[in-house]
């Protein structure tokens, strides 16, 4: 597994040399970031949480490691992170049972094309 502390410094700094490459993409990333905090109606704890759940679905080991510090700092217990991860795996299978239907639309489609 990650050393997940000494991963989230790496990843900062690296993303500082991006902000010094391009500082609009940086600047235009901490707006759109800090964009859903601006009403505070979830609270810090539950954007967190959900911020986690998005990450596993994305598989996004920087914004996981940035996101659990995050969490914790917010107060999230391990039992919290835990169920929303369950609801990140609910909702991916999910979203697999839609594109598996999807996907046999398509093929219904394909081979009714094939016996006309």
């Amino acid at each position: 597994m990650l050393n997940w502390t000494e991963y989230r410094k790496k990843l900062f700094g690296r993303i500082g040399e991006i902000g010094k490459l391009s500082p609009d993409t940086l600047k235009g990333y901490q707006t759109l970031s800090s964009a859903a905090q601006k009403n505070d109606l979830l609270g810090a704890k539950t954007r967190e949480l959900i911020s986690l759940a998005v990450a596993v679905s994305l598989r996004c080991d920087g914004c996981i490691t940035v996101h659990t510090a995050e969490a914790l700092k917010q107060g999230a217990t391990r039992e919290e992170i835990a169920e929303a991860l369950g609801v990140a795996v609910a909702m991916n299978a999910g979203a697999t049972m839609v594109y598996s239907a999807r996907t046999m639309d398509a093929v219904a489609a394909y081979s009714a094309e094939a016996s006309a």
